[in-house]
């Protein structure tokens, strides 16, 4: 349960239509569930779910979804029922953890496929796209995958503006920026109350914590992550990158206490602290400072 003592600049950011269950279950365990080993009890699901409008039937019938598509798995101990990631998930989630926790490796060029049919589904296919119907091309980055077949590298050589009009005719740069704009509107109000509160409430910090977190995996997981010299020079990824950072590092030490007293896996109290969860708040300072 949050208290009402949260400033209203801090308890806006709560307020409002609730999050889909799915999706925020997805955020509950990439953040909190994965560096902790990827189980939760359900009746901490259902706790953690309430503290932002989504009732209990709809955290269970969200947590149905997860299993039937192969993300969760499922077992009883007693009378309780625990819900772990699948190995599948668990290898998709720390794919995703690389993009909001760690610096973002520059791009070395670019990846052409000839004659690709079949291009990556998991979380780099938004960075590939047709530019011909038997072309595709994607960033040459570490974290994209390689479709089979024949593959070539390049750098780019036309000068920024034929550069940047090719990127944007090809990616939906507009809707990202769109995405990372909409994100810092409403966080920049969130860094700022931080700056002179922060919450003592362990359920409000990491209430807090998730809505940044859901909100940003949104604007970040559609992000192609194209090379600088491609995007619009007032692009925002850097900006919400920081801002992300900030307010992340800001709320983690109150909000990870809190899951250490109140989060429950199959084999107790999760731990506050991780190896993996340490980890992330080292490489956010580095995007911060």
């Amino acid at each position: 349960m949050i208290p009402n003592t949260l400033s209203p600049p801090l308890r806006a950011c709560l307020d409002g239509p609730a999050p889909r269950a799915t999706g925020f279950i997805v955020t509950i365990y990439g953040d909190v569930a994965e560096p902790r080993g990827g189980t939760l009890w359900m009746g901490t699901l259902i706790e953690t779910c309430a503290d932002h409008g989504i009732s209990e039937s709809l955290a269970r019938t969200a947590v149905s979804r997860l299993v039937g598509s192969g993300r969760l798995a499922g077992e009883r101990v007693g009378r309780r029922s625990y819900y772990r990631l699948t190995d599948a998930a668990r290898a998709e989630f720390r794919q995703a953890a690389g993009l909001f926790y760690d610096p973002p490796a520059p791009a070395r060029g670019w990846l052409i496929a000839p004659g690709a049919t079949d291009l990556p589904d998991d979380l780099s296919a938004v960075c590939w796209a047709r530019v011909a119907p038997d072309l595709a091309m994607a960033p040459d980055r570490a974290d994209v995958t390689r479709p089979a077949g024949a593959l070539l590298t390049a750098t780019a050589d036309a000068g920024r503006a034929p550069a940047r009009a090719f990127a944007a005719a090809h990616w939906p740069l507009k809707d990202v920026a769109d995405a990372y704009r909409t994100f810092l509107r409403r966080f920049v109000r969130m860094a700022g109350a931080l700056a002179g509160e922060t919450p003592k409430d362990g359920a409000a910090s990491l209430a807090l914590r998730l809505r940044l977190v859901h909100a940003y995996r949104q604007a970040v997981l559609s992000d192609p992550r194209l090379p600088s010299d491609v995007l619009p020079p007032d692009w925002p990824g850097p900006e919400a990158r920081r801002l992300f950072a900030e307010v992340y590092l800001a709320l983690s030490p109150v909000a990870d206490s809190h899951v250490g007293a109140n989060f429950h896996g199959a084999d107790g109290h999760l731990a506050a602290e991780t190896e993996a969860t340490s980890a992330r708040l080292a490489a956010l300072a580095t995007m911060r400072d």
